[in-house]
């Protein structure tokens, strides 16, 4: 899946003779140009990009960075910079398709995405591949888009303020369902005003820690080319092994960050008052530059520049062997907590809130980006009828996602008949390693009470996994695995449509339109004068 979708980044690209990357500034400047009201749509285009924004720019971008870097080690950065430039393209094509193809449906909205251009684009012989894009898109947004990030906010704001899941839950659902009841507009109305104020919070603190580590940032840079490239830190020489390690890892966290080719973003843009298919596009590959190349990257120096990582935590020649079979060492911090420790060795006492509340509010703003997908999805293969009682479901998911913290963990009871002791870290329970969710039951340091029928330590109670982790561990790996499966019709769609893809930007680009301040964007009508582009010469 991953050279799926680096090739077809790669494919768009050269097709598209690198225009992602040479009109990136006029894309700035088409995002922030003022729009008539009038024009077909339902949302600006700005608020679709923040809407697909919502729900890419998420625990990615905080937990999965740090992942990388501490096991693929600091070349991974490169590797995901490298995957968002190719998938620039990717998401423009996916935003001039979703635009080209849209329709308007029973309640007068403008919807569209990877099954509408699947069917309007390629014939109703392909329909089986929307509805298989649509079916995986419901299935991967209960999964990825409502219970794993209502567990991921849950599990934050409980290890950091204890406050119960249940309680995260509850207020998650409701939150989750007074906005997305709204419909599209409420939601991008939502994400309009949280997703750049909760983005400049994060970077601002980011930029801070940076600023202060400053003397730090060229070796950081230099770490990351070195690692890209599979220079060893003891500079024994290029090694392909490491060289394919910092890619695997990069290219992999990179991709799934800012949702290139994966389908979900050209859902949001379908909905956006933008007459221009190609103009939307150039909108649209913008959020691969915020999520990755920006947000991603303030992250990865903060990491970098913080000195957290100790040498014997990141891949060399000589300990490669163990982040291949084990991932990293033991003792090693990696994903949430390893950017919660960055933050913290510089702005102490500050740094695990900066984490929590952003991871919180990253996650939320993903919910609400994902319900809008799935409702589409749904309505796609129920009708329109569909959207309230998949809107319903959505809320009971996103409060289950959050209240199963609650029950992965239990106390260790003993009955009155049993015996405690301790083999070192291992907890006996009548002179037999105590299992719980089929794993040993260890210990911290301290002494062991049976209080209440419970085993504690120093007066804490001893909780272990039970069997119900195994099975939340499990759903997330099924969750990840469709929203994997969800990306390859898109991607098949991508590719057997980027003749016209490529056709149309050549005629927006030849035109050289460029409207007044007010003015859509779309080609002249017949016998109009264009007024010449400076850039697309």
């Amino acid at each position: 899946m991953l050279s799926l979708l680096l090739g077809t980044g790669l494919l768009l690209t050269v097709g598209l003779r690198l225009m992602t990357i040479r009109k990136l500034p006029y894309a700035v400047g088409q995002l922030f140009r003022p729009r008539p009201e009038d024009r077909e749509g339902d949302i600006s285009p700005f608020s679709a990009l923040m809407t697909a924004l919502s729900s890419t720019i998420g625990t990615g971008n905080i937990a999965g960075v740090a992942a990388a870097i501490a096991i693929g080690g600091p070349g991974a950065v490169f590797w995901m910079w490298v995957t968002a430039i190719v998938g620039m393209a990717t998401k423009y094509s996916e935003g001039v398709l979703a635009v080209r193809f849209r329709e308007i449906d029973a309640n007068g909205n403008h919807v569209g995405g990877p099954m509408y251009y699947i069917k309007n684009g390629m014939g109703k012989s392909w329909i089986w591949l929307a509805v298989l894009f649509a079916l995986f898109g419901v299935l991967a947004s209960w999964g990825t888009g409502a219970s794993i990030q209502s567990n991921s906010v849950a599990d934050a704001l409980n290890s950091t303020y204890s406050i119960p899941p249940i309680i995260s839950g509850i207020v998650l659902a409701l939150g989750a369902g007074a906005v997305i009841l709204g419909g599209v507009t409420r939601i991008a109305s939502v994400a309009s005003r949280l997703v750049p104020l909760m983005a400049i919070a994060y970077l601002g603190a980011g930029l801070l820690v940076i600023g202060l580590n400053v003397s730090h940032v060229p070796e950081a840079f230099s770490r990351i080319f070195e690692g890209a490239f599979g220079i060893d830190a003891a500079g024994t020489g290029i090694t392909i092994g490491l060289l394919l390690h910092a890619m695997r890892f990069g290219v992999a966290r990179g991709i799934f960050s800012n949702e290139a080719g994966q389908g979900s973003a050209p859902i949001a843009h379908a909905a956006a008052k933008n007459e221009d298919p190609v103009n939307q596009g150039i909108i649209a590959m913008l959020g691969t530059v915020i999520d990755t190349l920006i947000v991603c990257t303030i992250t990865a120096l903060v990491i970098l520049t913080s000195g957290v990582i100790a040498q014997e935590c990141l891949p060399t020649t000589l300990n490669l062997d163990v982040f291949l079979a084990s991932g990293q060492p033991a003792g090693c911090d990696t994903a949430a907590p390893l950017t919660a420790a960055a933050f913290d060795a510089t702005l102490t006492g500050v740094g695990k809130h900066i984490v929590a509340i952003s991871l919180s509010v990253f996650a939320f703003t993903t919910i609400l980006g994902w319900s809008y997908y799935g409702e589409r999805c749904a309505a796609f293969l129920f009708s329109e009828r569909a959207i309230l009682p998949f809107k319903i479901s959505w809320i009971l998911v996103v409060f289950g996602g959050a209240a199963t913290l609650a029950l992965e963990d239990a106390p260790i009871k003993v009955s009155p008949d049993q015996t405690i002791a301790r083999q070192g870290e291992i907890l006996l329970i009548d002179n037999a390693p105590a299992l719980s969710g089929g794993e040993v039951v260890t210990l911290p340091p301290g002494d062991l009470v049976l209080m209440n029928g419970v085993v504690t330590v120093n007066g804490a109670v001893i909780e272990a996994p039970t069997d119900l982790s195994n099975i939340v561990n499990l759903f997330w790996l099924v969750a990840d695995t469709l929203t994997g499966l969800m990306a390859a019709p898109n991607l098949v769609a991508l590719i057997v449509l980027s003749p016209l893809i490529f056709r149309l930007t050549r005629q927006y680009f030849q035109k050289g339109v460029i409207a007044p301040s007010g003015v859509d964007e779309a080609p002249s009508p017949e016998g109009a004068t264009p007024v010449p582009d400076p850039d697309s010469r």
